[in-house]
């Protein structure tokens, strides 16, 4: 295993090395407990604060819902919470209660249908693999999340990278491409690491232009824009222009899973054609309650999403008053970009010294020379909390010569 051993010699050399840590939440919410220190929790993807401990009442309706989709004898008569779905829903994996909620959830979104997954890596490579293919292109965004990038090397298609949000550049890949080409592109909402918006509206005008189909994966947005959280492109009225409306349930809504919405040919055709929905064990049932509890919280607590945006503003007008770089985040989303792999090693270290949970981010998940500390308020973060952070940020940044 030399060859191994080498390899991770190499990335410590570099700075790139990673190590798995634990991280348990804190009985105060907006606190987590990482390496055995107390930290206010500004590295994570919980944006809302929903992601609560069971307790009897919470047990109670999901208890309720297990009883709605059961039926024949025994139905109402507290049937349980079942642990597992024990197969692929194209086996005898589909729980009633899978197909309630995509129900409920598509009207939601706006759309015909709606399709669960079990994560958002897995939909993100059923869905492209299912749509494009050997003889067809993508057209995506150089900040895509990986499992995007995945999802198109995977389908075989050929991939084309167009400049983040650059809509010139995207259009003159279009211009060039073979007509007779199937022609898919694919973008983020809300660049998680960067905290920028895609720019959807531009993108549906060149999508319907050269006929191409358009893939949006929300999981950074959704939950936290439109009226209920329904996400960015409903927020911007878009919804029926995007071909495959893509999210998660493991971000603002406290959960886990994930989905795809559209018009119910694209759902059902994704049936057919997904390879990691068709080969895969369907989410246990008893997390598809939670999902369906979280997204009655997300859609019932608006002002929880009005606090993360504002919190959010706050704080990035404040690290930019102090000096720091914070690139084009204009949403939740915080970075403070430092440069160097050392340099957001040392900075992230220190920050944890004192107590606030910072997380370096380095490449691969970013360019080279762009490392950062990527801050992402809660909704449920006190206003004194989030200045002690911005002092020690600031404090420990002046320390280490990043501004």
């Amino acid at each position: 295993m030399q060859w191994m051993q080498d390899e991770l010699d190499r990335l410590k050399g570099e700075g790139q090395y990673r190590i798995l840590t634990e991280s348990v939440p804190s009985c105060e919410e907006g606190w987590v407990w990482r390496n055995g220190r107390r930290m206010l929790n500004l590295a994570s993807n919980h944006y809302l604060g929903l992601g609560h401990r069971l307790d009897e009442a919470v047990l109670a309706r999901w208890s309720a819902y297990a009883d709605e989709s059961v039926p024949g004898p025994g139905a109402g008569t507290n049937a349980g919470i079942r642990t597992g779905a024990t197969a692929s829903r194209l086996i005898v994996g589909g729980d009633p209660a899978i197909g309630r909620f995509e129900r409920e959830f598509a009207a939601y979104k706006g759309t015909e249908a709606c399709l669960v997954f079990g994560s958002g890596y897995m939909a993100n490579v059923g869905i492209i693999g299912a749509l494009v293919g050997r003889n067809d292109i993508v057209f995506s965004d150089k900040l895509n999340h990986a499992s995007i990038v995945d999802g198109a090397v995977l389908s075989r298609a050929e991939t084309v990278r167009y400049r983040n949000r650059d809509m010139n550049h995207l259009e003159s890949l279009l211009r060039r491409a073979e007509p007779s080409k199937k022609k898919l592109i694919v973008t983020d909402s809300v660049f998680s690491m960067d905290g920028s918006l895609a720019p959807l509206s531009e993108l549906v005008e060149l999508k319907e232009r050269y006929g191409a189909m358009l893939m949006v994966d929300e999981a950074h947005s959704g939950g936290v824009y439109g009226r209920e959280g329904e996400g960015l492109a409903h927020a911007l009225g878009l919804t029926g222009k995007v071909d495959v409306h893509m999210g998660t349930f493991s971000k603002a809504y406290g959960c886990y899973g994930a989905y795809a919405a559209g018009n119910k040919v694209v759902i059902d055709y994704l049936v057919n054609k997904a390879r990691s929905l068709i080969f895969s064990t369907a989410l246990p049932p008893m997390v598809v309650h939670a999902i369906r509890d979280q997204w009655g919280a997300v859609r019932r607590d608006g002002w929880r999403r009005e606090r993360l945006l504002s919190q959010a503003e706050w704080l990035r007008t404040q690290l930019r008053s102090a000096g720091f770089d914070t690139g084009d985040s204009e949403c939740h989303i915080v970075p403070v970009i430092v440069g160097g792999n050392e340099r957001a090693l040392a900075f992230g270290r220190r920050l944890q010294e004192e107590g606030v949970a910072a997380v370096p981010i380095r490449p691969p998940t970013v360019p080279e020379g762009s490392a950062r500390i990527r801050f992402t308020p809660m909704a449920t973060h006190r206003d004194d909390e989030l200045r002690m952070a911005l002092a020690r940020i600031v404090s420990v940044g002046r320390e280490l010569g990043v501004v």
